[in-house]
């Protein structure tokens, strides 16, 4: 009867080892499981973090370059403003001059209201071709006006930091 309670007990002691490893697998196993959850979780909050980030950015320039398409509509009519207010300088219809140059310098605020700015550009200048539009190029009459602006012929316009409209340069030979 011992041997037999002997038996028994290294079988039951066997069982338990056996249940023991197989316990331990699984646990290993569902420990790996997790991390593998937990790395999904993370990889994919991180997406959507990136993800909100991009579309607020996006939704920000769309409403850039929405006033961007007004803006750059409107500066055809700033230059005619600025024309017609050269024009009636030469003349002496003050009280027609006062007027006009009330409804530009409105004109004029608003948009720079909205970050419209004068891009400044004179003669003597250095000519940049990611800066001005060279419509042609004349001999210089100086030798140190070679690859200078000679003459500004169209302003240009910044809207923020963004060139909206290139000014229109002659350059030197």
């Amino acid at each position: 009867m011992a041997k037999s309670n002997s038996d028994k007990s290294k079988k039951s002691t066997a069982k338990k080892k056996i249940k023991q490893d197989d316990l331990q697998v699984k646990i290993d196993e569902l420990t790996s499981s997790v991390e593998n959850e937990k790395d999904q979780f993370l990889r994919l909050f991180a997406e959507f973090e990136n993800y909100k980030k991009r579309t607020s950015k996006e939704r920000l320039e769309l409403f850039k370059t929405a006033s961007q398409e007004v803006v750059t509509a409107l500066l055809p009519v700033l230059d005619d403003f600025e024309r017609a207010l050269a024009e009636m300088k030469k003349s002496d219809g003050n009280d027609q001059l006062q007027g006009i140059e009330l409804i530009y310098n409105k004109l004029s605020d608003t948009l720079q209201n909205q970050g419209l700015t004068k891009m400044e550009v004179n003669k003597g200048d250095g000519f940049d071709a990611e800066l001005h539009e060279a419509i042609t190029q004349i001999p210089a009459p100086e030798e140190k006006l070679k690859g200078k602006v000679i003459d500004v012929v169209g302003t240009g316009y910044k809207l923020g930091e963004k060139i909206i409209r290139y000014p229109k340069v002659v350059v030197g030979n």
